[in-house]
């Protein structure tokens, strides 16, 4: 399994915040994201990150992504600059899928529905 490491590596005992957030994709989508410590949160393989600046979202992508696209890796650190928070989405059946819908995503208000894991 690759893992990537952000941050001084310092953080809690289970290393992640312990809240999540109702996200809306650009297709109406829903998404339970989870919060991650910004200066310090470990990439797992499977699973899609999203680093964002308030409601807006920075950048998309997996660990993976970050070993194997050079530009990618560059919009991470750009986007790790001037974030905000950081949140993880369990990994997702269709990968790229996620990946289109979240960069048009904005926290949702939550309602009654339960959001859909993707």
């Amino acid at each position: 399994m690759d893992m990537v490491s952000v941050g001084n590596g310092v953080q809690g005992a289970s290393g992640r915040a312990d809240w999540s957030m109702d996200w809306q994709g650009g297709s109406g989508r829903h998404y339970r994201l989870h919060a991650e410590r910004l200066d310090s949160f470990v990439m797992r393989e499977d699973d899609l990150y999203v680093v964002a600046k308030g409601n807006h979202v920075l950048w998309v992508g997996s660990a993976q992504d970050l070993i194997a696209d050079p530009a990618s890796r560059v919009r991470f650190r750009l986007a790790l600059d001037c974030a905000t928070q950081a949140f993880r989405l369990d990994a997702p059946e269709d990968r790229l899928a996620a990946i289109w819908d979240l960069e048009d995503a904005m926290p949702a208000a939550f309602t009654s529905h339960t959001a859909q894991a993707a």
